[in-house]
């Protein structure tokens, strides 16, 4: 797996985005390049800049 090569999102971006599952707020997980859903326990991927909100692709958090 390679680590993503993003250091920050955009504050407004992450202000209007919410899970797709809860409908909750997301934290950003800038170690990992991930968007966090503590609520729904998944961790959506930024690839290239871009936040891959698809719940079959998000990563189960343990």
């Amino acid at each position: 797996m390679t680590k993503p090569q993003i250091d920050m999102i955009d504050p407004h971006l992450l202000e209007i985005l919410i899970c797709p599952v809860t409908g909750g707020k997301l934290e950003y997980d800038k170690k990992a390049g991930e968007l966090i859903s503590k609520k729904a326990g998944l961790a959506y991927q930024i690839r290239d800049g871009v936040p891959i909100m698809l719940a079959d692709e998000a990563r189960q958090l343990d």
